[in-house]
Formats: C-alpha cells, sequence, structure tokens
C-alpha cells in the first residue's frame, strides 16, 4: 500500500494533539501493533512539540507534517520555518536543553531516536527545522 499526506497548523500547544491523532489515523491501514502505533505517536508528539516550543518562542507559526506510506514503511516529516537550532549537535545529545526554566527534560531528539528506525534533523539558523523520520510497520495487514 502507498498513500501520502500533507496538513499545515499553527504552533500552539493545543495542535500537538491533534498532529497525533492524524498521524494514527493515518497508520491505521497498515494495521500497526499497539506498540508500533504507540511509538509514531509518541515521536511525533516529540517533534511537533519541538516546532512548538524552539521553533517559535516569540510568537504563533507554522508547523508542517507530511507522512508517506511506502509498502510497510512510514515516512514523517514534521517541519517549521523558525528560528533554528543554533547548535545541532548538541541539541541532539540527551538532556541538553536551551529552556531549563521551563522544565524541559531535553530528551525530546532522545525520545524519537528510540521509537523511530531512522532519523534526519535539518536546521538553519532563521529558517527552521525538519525533523524526518523512517519506522517500518511489522504488522502489516
Amino acid at each position: 500500500m502507498n498513500n501520502k499526506m500533507i496538513i499545515k497548523f499553527d504552533s500552539v500547544s493545543e495542535n500537538e494533539r491533534f498532529a497525533r491523532n492524524v498521524i494514527a489515523s493515518f497508520l491505521l491501514p497498515l494495521n500497526p501493533s499497539i506498540s508500533e502505533l504507540s511509538d509514531v505517536k509518541t515521536a511525533v508528539s516529540e517533534a511537533v512539540t519541538n516546532a512548538i516550543v524552539h521553533g517559535y518562542p516569540n510568537g504563533v507559526g507554522e508547523v508542517t507534517m507530511s507522512a508517506e506510506i511506502d509498502g510497510d514503511e512510514v515516512h514523517i516529516a514534521i517541519s517549521d520555518s523558525g528560528v533554528g537550532i543554533e547548535n545541532l549537535e548538541s541539541a541532539l545529545k540527551p538532556f541538553f536543553t536551551t529552556k531549563p526554566d521551563e522544565e524541559r527534560s531535553g530528551m525530546g531528539f532522545t525520545i524519537i531516536q528510540t521509537f523511530m528506525d531512522d532519523v534526519r534533523v535539518i536546521s538553519s539558523l532563521n529558517s527552521g527545522t525538519g525533523v524526518n523520520m523512517r519506522k517500518k510497520i511489522n504488522s502489516v495487514a
């Protein structure tokens, strides 16, 4: 089965739940296990939360989520056109956070990497960040 979709939404916290539900619905034709579905929803949640919290710290911007089903794999991209990441190497390390005063754990990218088979992050200052993820769904009908 092959399918693809793209959505754009405001970078407001309420839309994190929306993104999780959209990706869950999109994956249903692959008949994912509860564990696989939970893994993907958690990774999407972390990527969208990063875009909302870090991409647009001084206001509301736009977050884009695209997904493609290619056979038994799902490819997901979450991107923003926000401030970008100043030091991507540091940001990818566990417990690194630029917002310790907001009780951020600095585990977002680590969680994404744990639950997905492949993760690539691209970022440019003042141009935004993109998180590209891939996961094989073993329960394909």
